[in-house]
């Protein structure tokens, strides 16, 4: 069903039936009513794409994450979704599954679907930005290591936070502290390592390599260090997991060998998901406002939509609390 029959069967023209489906221009009420009353006995849909080349706008925006599985990824999509359906919005997710080639590929496939992109991708760099994206297309960067200025961008203070785990840990006594990692390709598990490394060094806490445990942010990795942890001797009193799904995965470990939590060895966290406070014992962690900081990310890019020509592109880094 088309445009035309809507018009034909409302008598009125085409150019009517646009401005009261896009609800633009002065249209009396009774024609407005009479165009709806058409609408609805034809069924009519209007093309999106069609519509898109008229108003050069999809309402859509593109949401590139390194993975969409776990509680972290599920709370960011949650704060972007709802900033933008209040504004009138529809959003696309894909993953990249934290492959730079992956993330080209789906840079390249949002192009002309989308009005602007939120961009979250640990390999992506601002040459594979350039290469892959349109110069006007309004983009937000959320944790990425990209910092040359040219796109707005909204992080967390990793390494700030990492180091305050140290400190709470050695302030409770502990002076062998392990750290299960993320990957070391990823921003945000290097960011959390650095921090953590500073604060050891400053506090000249054991600093053995064989303290550092490499996981993947999966509770299987988790699982797997905490049974690596259970075989160092001597054996850590304290372990700072980089996110909550690790620290989750050792806790298993850890409870399976019969080793307490945190009578015989301490246990925190990142990223504050939402199963962390139903653990037993509840976890320690760093706060991240996870579905906050997928909220902020389309608000800035909300921003740019309205203003394309307005303010310089801007990095933003919120606080955590532990």
């Amino acid at each position: 069903m088309t445009i035309k029959e809507v018009a034909r069967r409302a008598g009125v023209s085409t150019a009517t039936v646009s401005r009261v489906l896009n609800e633009k221009g002065p249209i009396r009420d009774e024609t407005r009513q009479r165009v709806r009353r058409a609408v609805d006995r034809l069924r009519y849909v209007p093309h999106g794409a069609a519509r898109s080349l008229i108003t050069r706008r999809t309402s859509t925006v593109g949401v590139i994450l390194p993975d969409i599985y776990g509680e972290f990824f599920s709370e960011v999509i949650r704060g972007i979704d709802l900033a933008a359906r209040k504004s009138g919005y529809h959003i696309l997710v894909t993953g990249s599954h934290s492959d730079r080639r992956e993330s080209e590929a789906v840079l390249r496939a949002l192009r002309g679907r989308v009005d602007g992109m939120i961009i979250m991708s640990p390999d992506i760099d601002a040459e594979a930005l350039e290469a892959n994206l349109p110069e006007t297309l309004p983009v937000v960067l959320l944790n990425t290591a990209v910092r040359n200025g040219a796109w707005a961008a909204l992080g967390i203070d990793n390494r700030g936070a990492a180091a305050s785990v140290i400190r709470h840990l050695a302030g409770l006594g502990h002076r062998r502290i392990a750290i299960v990692t993320g990957p070391w390709r990823n921003h945000d598990a290097r960011e959390r390592l650095e921090g953590a490394r500073r604060a050891i060094r400053e506090l000249s806490l054991d600093d053995s390599p064989e303290l550092e445990i490499e996981g993947d942010f999966s509770q299987e990795s988790g699982y797997r260090a905490g049974r690596r942890i259970l075989e160092l001797s001597p054996r850590p009193t304290a372990i700072f997991a980089a996110n909550d799904s690790m620290a989750i995965g050792c806790l298993s470990a850890l409870r399976g060998a019969g080793v307490q939590v945190p009578r015989d060895i301490a246990l925190v966290g990142f990223d504050d998901i939402p199963t962390a406070r139903f653990l037993t014992p509840p976890l320690t962690t760093v706060r991240v406002a996870i579905a906050p900081l997928g909220e902020r990310a389309m608000l800035k890019l909300l921003g740019a939509l309205s203003s394309p020509r307005g303010r310089r592109p801007r990095r933003e880094t919120l606080p955590t609390t532990l």
